[in-house]
């Protein structure tokens, strides 16, 4: 049976899901009694993957007002996780980054990512491996090629 582009997409989406729901219940313990919401995990996040950023770009990355923005922030910052300065050109302008405690939480998701992936990959035989690793190059590239297509766009 011949399957379309849609439903194959559809398919291993469902997989992946599958495979997370299998996983979820190994979710530490401490990540689901953190006092960390998911709008100030959120923040960390853009902060991790773009770096220092400005209170009207995290606004927008997150999708929240100005006002909102700042009210986050102030409690990343009064839980050590953001420390926040004036731009050095524009001291009206405020740059925020993640603090070494808020690295290291944003760190330990990611690191707890990469446990699970491993322990997914593990049981697989070498043939099976490199077939995973031909998957997994093939959606890097085109992530990668999306991302240009994007920023092309936005340019």
């Amino acid at each position: 049976m011949k399957q379309d582009k849609n439903s194959l997409i559809s398919h291993i989406t469902s997989l992946a899901e599958e495979i997370y729901r299998a996983i979820g219940p190994s979710i530490p313990q401490e990540w689901l009694v953190s006092d960390i919401t998911i709008a100030q995990l959120r923040v960390l996040l853009v902060l991790y993957a773009e770096g220092p950023s400005r209170m009207s770009v995290l606004a927008t990355r997150i999708g929240v007002a100005l006002p909102t923005i700042t009210g986050i922030v102030d409690n990343l910052v009064k839980k050590e996780m953001v420390v926040r300065r004036a731009d050095t050109e524009d001291r009206r302008l405020v740059i925020c980054t993640l603090s070494p405690r808020g690295q290291e939480t944003v760190s330990h998701l990611w690191a707890m990512g990469r446990f699970h992936v491993e322990n997914l990959l593990d049981g697989l035989t070498v043939d099976q491996l490199k077939i995973a690793d031909e998957v997994a190059t093939l959606l890097l590239g085109n992530t990668i090629k999306n991302l240009d297509s994007v920023r092309g766009v936005r340019g």
